[in-house]
């Protein structure tokens, strides 16, 4: 501790720029201070800092350790422990702010030589001036006693931190039990779906109905645990929820669609668990398309535009959310969630009166109503849609879902009644995958001298351009959007390694998108998910996103040429 209030003493008062000499690795007793990143004035991003404590000091539990649920819950547990200590017992110091969901983060790592918290930590200053002695107070008080109260065994709730991992495991466990099931998603019996306002993901307290799902699709799962957990199984197929407004329909798509993560205790979705490969997908306008073959559901443009490889810098309404629903298909989702209110209307059905105002060979757009039962016998990928203001879905549904206050029945039998026979296509209408290969140097931005970085959850800057994510709803945490925007500086170096991107490689080559997707997440798996940073020692807060969304950021990205183009 000596060396360190030595070097603040002594650059006390100087410019802000002195704080360099901080960087290097400190002995604050029952723990070591490494300070990898040092901002270059107050107004710059935070400096970077690790807190580290001895593995056998923290004494954590090693059966909590012995698999990737574990360690997730673990380290999860941990980082909370630290936000919550750091915002009562120092200023100015972070380690991300983890939501509801229980992520796979680098804000705290478990390694053989110990427990680091990395932090980012906003050195204080007087204008440009440093300000040593209140430095001195931040590093060497405020931060030891923050690993006191967050990572040694006497005030760490061990109870609390076992049952967090029980959970968890048990949480990942049915999540994998599911596609074995023929289930899309799992809705437990008591969950508390609603949330308490437009902008919290905290539960609602008061007025909250408990879900209780109907008996016909009622299923349970004993768990690792011991526990067995019952409710509601979501089938593959095609399951339409209806319902009047403000009767819980979107609350519940909602709740399935954030159901790709796990929640933590108290959340109230603890128990609403879906696949792991299931994609929201809606409207959007103004959003670039790259080579994506929307022909299935657009074609016969009057301008001849050949939809087989549609592209274009400004797509919106049914043409973009065509091309979305594809792009997620051929990203691998195994089921597409999709709201009838944040869908255009155009692309989802085509009522009689204007079949017959306006015939079809005068309409290039073939709706979604009509496609949807071919996208699950040729692509085996199902549907869960919320219908408000049409029964045309009735016509091909396997299930239908009716909620009145927030109380979900089974209608099916009642639907079919109302149904009408919907002709089916008498060939196929999706053609095989479309290998999309990259031009060369399409993920290497023109002018572009530093890596990607996320400004919030909704947006992330590629060399001089704004990629727009705020569409894609089941991204749900800032450092995803960092990780995110860290992989496409990988995937562009994956690309490069495979050879010339501008030219046709051989069959499994990386220059391909999906396959250096593919490669890029198996190396998170071998390597960890601060293999995406860019610097070494402290990684940053990252948070692991999904493939689907790493996929749908490059989408998204105005600068991606394909070879054929």
């Amino acid at each position: 501790m000596t060396t360190l209030t030595k070097i603040l003493t002594s650059i006390d008062g100087r410019g802000y720029g002195s704080y360099k000499q901080l960087t290097g690795s400190y002995d604050l007793g029952r723990c070591r201070l490494v300070v990898d990143r040092v901002q270059v004035d107050p107004f710059a991003p935070p400096s970077l800092m690790r807190l580290i404590v001895r593995r056998a000091d923290a004494a954590l539990p090693e059966d909590l350790l012995t698999d990737r649920p574990g360690y997730v819950a673990t380290t999860d547990f941990l980082a909370r422990a630290v936000a919550a200590a750091a915002g009562s017992i120092g200023e100015g110091i972070s380690i991300g702010t983890p939501g509801q969901e229980v992520l796979e983060r680098t804000s705290v790592a478990i390694t053989d030589q110990g427990i680091e918290a990395r932090l980012a930590v906003q050195l204080p200053a007087a204008g440009r001036r440093i300000r040593g002695r209140q430095a001195e107070r931040l590093l060497t008080e405020d931060l030891p006693r923050i690993a006191e109260a967050a990572l040694f065994p006497a005030s760490l709730d061990t109870e609390a931190l076992r049952a967090q991992v029980t959970l968890h495991r048990d949480q990942e466990a049915l999540r994998g039990a599911l596609a074995e099931r023929s289930l899309v998603a799992f809705v437990g019996e008591g969950a508390i779906l609603p949330r308490r306002s437009g902008d919290s993901d905290l539960p609602l307290t008061e007025g909250a109905v408990p879900f209780r799902g109907p008996e016909s699709l009622q299923v349970s799962f004993e768990l690792p645990s011991g526990r067995t957990v019952s409710g509601m199984g979501v089938p593959e197929g095609i399951t339409v929820i209806v319902g009047g407004g403000y009767h819980g329909k979107s609350t519940l798509l909602r709740a399935i669609e954030r159901g790709v993560y796990a929640h933590r205790e108290g959340d109230g979705r603890e128990w609403v668990l879906t696949r792991e490969d299931v994609a929201s997908v809606r409207a959007e306008d103004g959003r670039s398309v790259a080579g994506v073959d929307i022909s299935p559901f657009i074609s016969g443009l009057p301008s001849g535009t050949d939809t087989r490889s549609f592209s274009t810098t400004n797509a919106s309404g049914s043409t973009l959310q065509a091309a979305s629903l594809v792009e997620a298909v051929d990203a691998g989702a195994s089921a597409l969630l999709i709201d009838e209110d944040t869908s255009a209307t155009n692309f989802m059905i085509r009522d009689d009166r204007m079949r017959r105002l306006i015939p079809a060979e005068h309409e290039p757009i073939t709706p979604f109503v009509q496609r949807i039962r071919p996208l699950h016998a040729e692509r085996a990928v199902s549907t869960v849609l919320v219908a408000g203001g049409s029964g045309a879905f009735f016509d091909v549904a396997d299930h239908v879902i009716a909620l009145q206050e927030y109380v979900p029945r089974d209608v099916t039998a009642q639907a079919r009644e109302l149904a009408e026979t919907t002709p089916q296509p008498a060939s196929p209408v999706f053609g095989p995958l479309r290998a999309r290969v990259p031009a060369a140097g399409a993920l290497r931005p023109a002018g572009k001298t530093k890596p990607a970085s996320a400004r919030g959850r909704d947006t992330i800057r590629f060399g001089r351009e704004h990629i727009d994510l705020a569409a894609v709803s089941q991204l749900v945490d800032a450092a995803q959007t960092t990780a995110v925007a860290h992989a496409l500086d990988r995937l562009a170096e994956l690309l490069e390694q495979a050879g010339s991107a501008g030219r046709p490689e051989p069959a499994g080559s990386r220059a391909t998108l999906d396959a250096a997707i593919t490669a890029l997440f198996a190396r998170l798996d071998a390597e960890g998910l601060e293999s995406l940073s860019p610097h070494r020692g402290h990684p940053g807060h990252l948070a692991r996103p999904r493939l689907l969304e790493v996929h749908a950021a490059v989408n998204r990205y105005r600068g991606l040429r394909l070879a054929e183009d």
